[in-house]
Formats: C-alpha cells, structure tokens, sequence
C-alpha cells in the first residue's frame, strides 16, 4: 500500500518505537523564542547537561518586543524574558536574530524567509502555529516547555504517530476571497476539533495555484482545526520559494529529494474532506472561537448552547445580526498568519488614496524585518500612513496583547490574526477574524463590507 505525505516524512524520522507506540522522532530544526525557552535553558544548567545541537537550534524575539520604540521595554517581565534570551543564546551558542537585526520577526515568519523551512524536515518550537511550517512539505508542530528543554537535550522528540486527514480543496477562488477565507470556512463548518488525532493533508488544485504565503496562512490555522499539524506537498512553486534563501543550502541535491515528497496514489486516509471554494464568501468571526464564523452576507446563528450565549454576551452582539452590523473600533493587520508581503500589498491596493475612518485606529505590523524592508522599498509605508495607519516595526504585536499594542477593553477589532479567544488581543478586546483585505475594507469604510465589490 501507498503511504501519504505524512508517514513519509514520519517514518524517514524514526529513531526507535514501533507504530501504535510513542516512537522517537529525530528533529532536524529547533525554533525558539523568548516565552518558551528560558525554563528550557535553566533545565539544561541544573541537569549540567549541553545543548546538543546548537547549530540546527535557532532563536528569535518575537511575542514581547514593542513595535513601537523598540528597544524601551517598560514591562519588567518582558524584558526579562528578551533578556535571558539573549544570554542563553550567548551561553549555549545559539544564532539569534536579534532585536533590530536585519532578519528579526516572529518565528515562523524568520524561517520561512530565511530558508531555515525546507521540505522533508521535522520542525518543532514552543509555539502552537509551528504548524505553519507545513506548507513546505515539513512535519512541523508546537510542543511545551519541557519538550522544549528534551529537544536540546537529545535532538529527538518522542511521539505517536496521528492518523491522516485529507482536505481536498478545488475550484477557483472569487476575487476577493483568499486563503483566509478558505481556512475560516473549514473551522467553522467543521469545528475546532475536526482535526484532533488527525495529520492535515491540503491538497487540490486550488492548492496547488496558491502562493507559498497563501499556503502558510492555511497551514499556520490548522491548530485552530485541533489539529498538531497542517502539510502540503512541495513542488515548484515551493522549490522556487527557498532557492537563494540565506541558509538554503545543497540545493539541487535537496530538490530531487524533496521531488519524492507527495502522497502515493495508492495511499489511504483514515478520512477525507472535499471542499469547492467556487462560491466562497469572505468569511467573517462573529464570537469567541474560531468556529463561530460565517459568510459575509449571512445572519448570525441563533443560540444553540451556553458557549453560543457566553460568546453573544461577551462580544455585546446578537443572533440575526451581521458582519455589517459590527461596530468596529479598531482594525490590526498583523501576526504570523497575515503579515507577509503578499497580504501587506493587497491590503495596499484597497487602502491607496483613501483615508482611515475617523472611527478606527488601524496599524499595520510587518511579521518580520525583512517584510518591513521589501515593503518599505515597494512604497507601502507611505501609502498606509498616508492613508492614517500606524506603520510599526515587526513582532507577534496585537495578535496576543503580551507587549504593549492592545485593544481596548470592549472595542470590536477586525485582526488578520488567528484566534479570537476572550481577551486575546487585551483584556475586554472583541476580535474578528478576516483576511488582509477585509480588514483594509474595514479600515476604509468604518465597518465590514464586502470586499469582493472593492477589489478589482
């Protein structure tokens, strides 16, 4: 029998273990940032022990750093945290692409671009959107603090092997409509736990035409699915992502192998979704988890349980309302599912010529330094704060309110992010997810409106 992408890439990992048992799996790229770390290195330091492999170890500031005024952290413990990141860096030998430099920004942005993220790899850090590093054809997935400490410990990770989900996805998206979008739809017609036990297979042809950025956006909400990990096979379009990238190395020698890294024809999935995004509508959250989504034009659902009633309470909103309805505060284009170059400029096209509502207050957070520079040399800093934006220097930002960009206590924000938890983005914050361009409508117009009549 065929085996899937997945268990090709498990299986070459294997060190010991049989199938059906936890079974040790090799780690070929350790990402790390300063949240998760630091109790990890303290582990290290009591036990005597050395960090294995400081070369496949690499570290970032991400989750605390300010974007605005970076290097005046006022929380203590913020600073503490980017501090002994700092030194454990120092101490253990580990590369870090520090506050400032060239290449900082939030983790799974820095590997991508960097070309750290490559096909085949078995990819972990302390983050739960590590699954973001699926889209390149990795086995890629968040762990804890104490995985985190047997990682530089062993370089292994032990692991029982989950069942495979196919996502067949088809057809052509409709202007207007984006990754995000496909994401959103299958959370909230699925559930945030469809994909629990499950390895997510995207696939499809609508798969294949979307960009790498677009397939991370995909990749990266799999937790959000209750899922450990989202993958795609690589080809072309990937393979011409990573070349020339800083630390893509042996090129040509890796894409033969990375050419093997596709699903048997033959293989069987312990289940399979198909989905046509033909009629797709811009997808719009409503409450407090992923789940509680819909189509820009269709009503809220009404009360089916105590969750349903907590979430209308706590985003001050009702059942038979819609998107339009919303009155928005605050609009963040940001995080590590839409702060690429490619979201930046859509967002741009909408934006350009047009003003912030006087109602919003909008900021646009680049994902990583790198984006910050191309984006800056392409003139779209100047066409977001022209048109009222704030133009912030890169970090997690107002996806999570651990630094100081927060919504304000019961203020609706349209957030590019990837959850909409309570108090997620501030304490009292209400956070609707939606795509790049939703938000930039939104920040035009003072409400959500439906962006397939605003691009062209």
């Amino acid at each position: 029998m065929g085996k899937t992408l997945f268990d090709k890439v498990w299986n070459k990992h294997v060190l010991t273990g049989k199938e059906g048992d936890p079974q040790l799996l090799y780690i070929d790229l350790h990402l790390i940032h300063e949240v998760t770390s630091p109790q990890a290195f303290e582990g290290l330091r009591i036990n005597n022990r050395p960090l294995r492999r400081p070369d496949l170890t690499y570290a970032t500031l991400d989750h605390n750093v300010p974007t605005v005024d970076i290097f005046n952290i006022k929380d203590e413990i913020a600073n503490k945290q980017i501090t002994t990141l700092q030194n454990n860096a120092k101490d253990f030998g580990v590369h870090i692409f520090d506050m400032g430099s060239d290449e900082q920004g939030i983790v799974h942005m820095v590997g991508p671009e960097t070309g750290l993220t490559q096909p085949g790899k078995t990819i972990v850090c302390g983050d739960s959107h590590t699954a973001t590093h699926g889209a390149f054809g990795a086995i890629a997935f968040g762990i804890g603090t104490s995985e985190v400490e047997h990682v530089f410990a062993t370089q292994s990770l032990w692991q029982t092997k989950p069942k495979n989900l196919k996502i067949e996805v088809t057809g052509q998206l409709p202007t207007g409509v984006y990754a995000k979008d496909i994401i959103l739809y299958l959370i909230n017609q699925y559930g945030v736990d469809f994909g629990t036990g499950y390895a997510l297979e995207f696939s499809g042809d609508t798969i294949q035409n979307l960009s790498m950025e677009a397939r991370m956006t995909i990749c990266n909400m799999a937790i959000e699915a209750g899922a450990k990990y989202g993958m795609m096979a690589p080809d072309e379009t990937t393979f011409d992502y990573v070349k020339g990238r800083p630390y893509s190395t042996n090129f040509e020698y890796d894409v033969d192998s990375w050419r093997e890294l596709y699903t048997d024809e033959d293989a069987e999935f312990d289940r399979v979704i198909e989905m046509d995004v033909s009629d797709l509508e811009p997808q719009v959250t409503w409450g407090t988890s992923p789940e509680m989504g819909v189509g820009f034009h269709t009503p809220f659902p009404e009360i089916k349980d105590v969750n349903d009633e907590r979430a209308y309470n706590y985003m001050g909103l009702e059942p038979g309302q819609k998107a339009e309805d919303i009155n928005l505060g605050y609009v963040f284009l940001g995080s590590c599912t839409n702060a690429r170059l490619s979201d930046l400029v859509e967002a741009s096209h909408i934006v350009k010529g047009n003003k912030v509502h006087p109602n919003i207050t909008a900021i646009v957070v680049p994902g990583s330094r790198t984006v910050k520079i191309e984006a800056e040399k392409l003139g779209l800093d100047k066409i977001f704060k022209e048109a009222g934006f704030d133009w912030r220097e890169p970090g997690c930002s107002m996806c999570l309110g651990m630094n100081p960009d927060q919504v304000p206590d019961g203020v609706h924000c349209a957030s590019t992010s990837n959850r909409n938890f309570e108090g997620r983005q501030g304490k009292g914050a209400r956070t609707h997810l939606v795509s790049p361009a939703m938000a930039a409508a939104a920040a035009i117009n003072g409400k959500f409106v439906d962006v397939r009549k605003v691009v062209v």
